[in-house]
């Protein structure tokens, strides 16, 4: 199938299927003579694998690992466990950030009037020479 075929079956574009190609996730199909590409239903299936991980938030580094995980049918399953336990512990870092910017937040927009006075502890806060906590 040809690329737009191959976005379509995958549920990506036409150009992240290049991009993942250009850097390694997905090996370059052969071509026809005019130099089209040529995807197979392997190539589809990866392509899946791929965006499914992206999904789940996984970045590109720790997809490459996992797609070649997934390719080694040799190997134990820890790794894969491994791997999945390092992201949950990432996301949780990540949800208590956005908790702590959220609580900064909410706490400055109670301290705002929001009425036609020009004083505002949002942007006071925002312009202080102290980083926001």
């Amino acid at each position: 199938m040809n690329i737009g075929q191959a976005a379509r079956a995958s549920g990506m574009t036409a150009k992240m299927i290049r991009h993942y190609e250009q850097i390694g996730l997905l090996a370059a199909p052969p071509r026809t003579e005019a130099g089209y590409r040529l995807y197979s239903a392997a190539d589809v299936h990866t392509l899946r694998f791929i965006r499914h991980a992206r999904d789940l938030g996984f970045p590109l580094a720790q997809i490459g690992e996992l797609v070649g995980l997934w390719r080694d049918r040799e190997r134990p399953s820890r790794q894969v466990k491994a791997l999945a336990q390092a992201h949950i512990d990432a996301l949780e870092a990540k949800a208590r950030e956005l908790l702590a910017m959220k609580a900064s937040l909410e706490h400055l927009v109670h301290c705002c009037h929001g009425d036609d006075r020009p004083d505002c502890p949002i942007l006071d806060t925002l312009a202080a020479p102290e980083a926001v906590r």
